[in-house]
């Protein structure tokens, strides 16, 4: 049987060589620009992960703003959350008029995508903001309620001093060809499924 000790000294000897192998790693990982960050996919917690960046930024002082395409006069969590801010750090903007399903309404949809829209450019053009969150853009884009040729040829040519998060299920590829970080979501198991509502603190 193994002594302890020697359990832990193979242990501090192996974490030692990581340590360096780490180090070296990082020496070599240079770069910084603003990154154009895109959350996709069917499961759950894609608005949820960028709202989380958009208060670690506010923590280092980052101006912040929040852009919802979808979403309109539906109250969420989030919306109370950041208005409550006792801070200049952070805007907060819900441009949609609720899902095209409600709306029943195309004309009505594309232009209120295009408020949007223009709204998402000045924000991102505003040398004062270093983060901009473009929630649920990806949806929009996806029916072309947006036109996708116009946003990708923006984004290309997109100031490089912030970051900038877009979320949305259906991102198209060559949007997360653009990106440097994506993250897809993946829906594993969802309570919708088995007959409950959405629920306030959850989903909203």
């Amino acid at each position: 049987m193994t002594a302890p000790d020697d359990d832990h000294s193979r242990h501090n000897a192996r974490m030692k060589r990581l340590k360096i192998a780490r180090d070296k790693l990082q020496a070599r990982r240079t770069a910084e620009r603003g990154l154009l960050i895109v959350h996709t996919g069917n499961g759950k917690g894609k608005s949820s992960s960028a709202f989380g960046m958009a208060i670690r930024s506010i923590g280092w002082g980052m101006r912040v703003a929040i852009l919802q395409f979808v979403k309109g006069t539906w109250e969420t969590g989030e919306r109370n959350f950041f208005a409550a801010l006792s801070t200049d750090l952070v805007s907060f903007e819900s441009m949609g008029e609720g899902f095209t399903w409600d709306t029943q309404d195309r004309a009505r949809d594309i232009a209120a995508a295009r408020r949007g829209w223009d709204r998402a450019k000045q924000l991102i053009m505003d040398p004062a903001i270093d983060f901009v969150v473009l929630d649920e853009l990806n949806i929009v884009l996806a029916d072309d309620t947006l036109p996708f040729a116009e946003a990708l040829a923006f984004l290309a040519d997109r100031p490089l001093t912030k970051h900038i998060c877009i979320t949305g299920r259906g991102a198209r590829p060559e949007l997360l060809a653009m990106a440097d970080l994506v993250t897809e979501f993946g829906e594993v198991k969802h309570p919708f499924n088995a007959g409950f509502n959405a629920q306030k603190g959850v989903e909203y």
